[in-house]
Order: structure tokens, then C-alpha cells, then sequence
């Protein structure tokens, strides 16, 4: 072997690069908060995120990926939000991970690197299903790649007619399971209809999302991201502790038994009993006014 073609097999290949976005802390509270890589805005109860990369489709980008799971990691400790609205700039939703920031990239990684990248991505993921605050998607335009994860892996979605929705993964070589898509979008639309997308990574038509329960409700483009927050703040008006306690529901009892859920929600309910609100909505009922709820 050539001197050159031993240091050339010596070459490491490089590890995942360090999110430069990393060092900007989320600070609480989230009204006060001003993230680097999406939009946030907060009012009343309601959070709002806007993905704000329009001239590209709102990509994701190694730092995005990362700010934003800090953020839902962060709604855990900012009980002044009630629930969070995510959307995206420009008449797209996302395009999902950008090809040059993020793809190209990741070819050049060693085993090490791509696995810290695909673990952080995930991380993304399990940040908003293990926030308290029920999120509501307004998907309009493009949702693709990541960007139909984080619709995916938001708790309601709401779409326009000309929203197109794609798991790409398999169109540049990669498995459909990335991110939590096997185990959470069958469960929102189907085994055999996710695995339809999972496997040929096409794009699912508006009238099919909502056909097949991925949208709750179609709007207009005009409209979509005005019904999200008005479902939002909807939500956000209701008792904070149960709808905390709804959403743990929904998530755990995909792995319980029928027997073992009936006893788990005996379990929820009780202690959604013990809370104030509870006893709110009772003197709110027998005073024949409407209750207000306070989230304690």
C-alpha cells in the first residue's frame, strides 16, 4: 500500500458538529424568552412558534433541531403557558432538515457522530410529548422530512387544502423509521396507511390527512394558524392539571392492557379530584354560572 493510501485510510471521518445555537439558554419565563432559530411569541396562555426560514421552506438545521427541544423541555417549568401553537412562516410549514446544512453533513460522520445526531433529533420528539402543554400544529404549504415529525408529534393538526404532508426519508436512502414515526403514526392514522407513506415516502394530499384523522379539520390558509390559537386558548382556558393529566393518559395506555388503563385512569381521575379546579366547576355548576379555572 501507497503512503497515500495509508494516511488516507487513517483519515477519521468527523463526529457531529457542535450546535452553535447550544449556548443560548432558554430563560423563563417563555414570555421573556428570545430564541435564535424559530419565532416565539406568548400571549396569555398560549405560546406560538413559528419555524422563520421562508425563502428555503422553514428547514431545520442542526441548531434549530436543538433549540427547539430546549424550549419543550423548558414548557415543563413555565406554568403560565398553557399550550403551544406550532407553525410556519411563509405558506410552508417545513421542508424538514436542510439538505446542505444538515444532509451533507451527515455523509461525512463517523458511526458516532450520526448516532448523536439521530439521538437528538429524537430528543426533539420525546420534548413534546413529555411537555404538559397540549400542542396543536398549523400546517399550511410543505410539512416534510422533520417537519412532518414535529406535525406528527404535536397532539392536534389543523391543515389547509394545499398543506402536502411527506415522511421522505426512504427518497434519500434512509429508513421510514426515524424520530418515532413507526410507533406514532400508526396510531394517528393506521398501520397499513403509515406504512403506505413510510415506505414510499409520498406525499399524503390535505383531503387525505383529514380523511384519515392526521388533520382534525382543514381552514383556510388565511385562517389556519387564527383556528390553531383559538383551539389553543380554548384549551388553555380548561383545567390545566387534568388536560396535563389527559395527555399523560393518551401517551402511556398505548402500552397497557385494557384492565391495566381502567385502573391507571381510576388512579388520574382521583387525583384530578383532589384539585382545585375541580371543586370550582362544582360551585361553578350548582351557582348555574360557568366555572374558571384557575390550573391549580
Amino acid at each position: 500500500m501507497s503512503e497515500a493510501a495509508k494516511a488516507g485510510s487513517s483519515v477519521e471521518r468527523p463526529a457531529m458538529p457542535v450546535a452553535r445555537g447550544a449556548a443560548n439558554a432558554v430563560t423563563l419565563p417563555l414570555s421573556d424568552y428570545r430564541p435564535t432559530h424559530f419565532l416565539l411569541s406568548v400571549d396569555g396562555r398560549v405560546a406560538t412558534v413559528t419555524l422563520n426560514r421562508p425563502e428555503r421552506k422553514n428547514p431545520l438545521t442542526f441548531e434549530s433541531y436543538r433549540e427547539l427541544a430546549d424550549f419543550f423541555h423548558a414548557c415543563a417549568k413555565d406554568d403560565e403557558v398553557k399550550a403551544v401553537v406550532v407553525t410556519g412562516a411563509g405558506g410552508n410549514f417545513s421542508s424538514g432538515g436542510d439538505v446542505f446544512e444538515i444532509i451533507g453533513p451527515l455523509v461525512q460522520m463517523d458511526t458516532k457522530g450520526v448516532t448523536a445526531f439521530t439521538r437528538m433529533t429524537g430528543e426533539l420528539v420525546k420534548a413534546m410529548r413529555a411537555a404538559p402543554q397540549p400542542i396543536i400544529a398549523a400546517v399550511d404549504g410543505i410539512c416534510a422530512g422533520a417537519g412532518a415529525i414535529i406535525a406528527m408529534a404535536s397532539d392536534i393538526r389543523i391543515g389547509t387544502a394545499r398543506a402536502k404532508v411527506a415522511f421522505l426519508f426512504n427518497r434519500v436512502g434512509l429508513a421510514g423509521c426515524d424520530m418515532g414515526a413507526c410507533a406514532i403514526l400508526p396510531r394517528i392514522i393506521g398501520q397499513g396507511r403509515a406504512s403506505e407513506l413510510l415506505y414510499t415516502g409520498r406525499f399524503m394530499s390535505a383531503e387525505e390527512g383529514e380523511r384519515w384523522g392526521f388533520f382534525s379539520r382543514l381552514a383556510g390558509p388565511e385562517e389556519v394558524l387564527t383556528e390553531a390559537k383559538k383551539l389553543a386558548a380554548e384549551i388553555a382556558a380548561g383545567p390545566t392539571f387534568a388536560n396535563t393529566m389527559t395527555k399523560r393518559m393518551l401517551a402511556m395506555e398505548w402500552a397497557m392492557s385494557v384492565e391495566e388503563a381502567i385502573e391507571a385512569e381510576a388512579v388520574a381521575q382521583a387525583l384530578c379530584m383532589t384539585t382545585e379546579d375541580f371543586a370550582r366547576a362544582y360551585r361553578a355548576f350548582a351557582a348555574k354560572e360557568k366555572p374558571v379555572f384557575e390550573g391549580n
